[in-house]
């Protein structure tokens, strides 16, 4: 379990750096951005729940985490809000 907990902080936390990025300077921060959507889409690949407790939470970001990657120049906050949202429900994952 202690696996799929780090998998969801890698992807918090890279959805925080995402959305900082993109409200800082997107034009500017645009690689990085890719390389860590990229990494973020394989952390996604591979985590596998075993927690009814986190089940919710996670298909309620599987469902909107496309939406917010096919538009990332206005979904900065939308990234920063779900970052935390998995930090604090990771908790769940213990």
């Amino acid at each position: 379990m202690k696996h799929q907990k780090q998998l969801v902080m890698d992807i918090a936390m890279n959805l925080n750096r995402i959305g900082n990025w993109i409200a800082d300077d997107f034009g500017k921060n645009y690689k990085k951005i890719k390389v860590f959507v990229e990494n973020n889409d394989e952390y996604i690949r591979q985590f596998k729940y075993e927690n009814n407790l986190f089940e919710k939470t996670w298909s309620n970001f599987l469902l909107v985490y496309p939406s917010f990657k096919s538009d990332l120049k206005n979904n900065a906050e939308n990234l920063m809000t779900w970052g935390n949202i998995l930090t604090h429900r990771s908790k769940l994952l213990d």
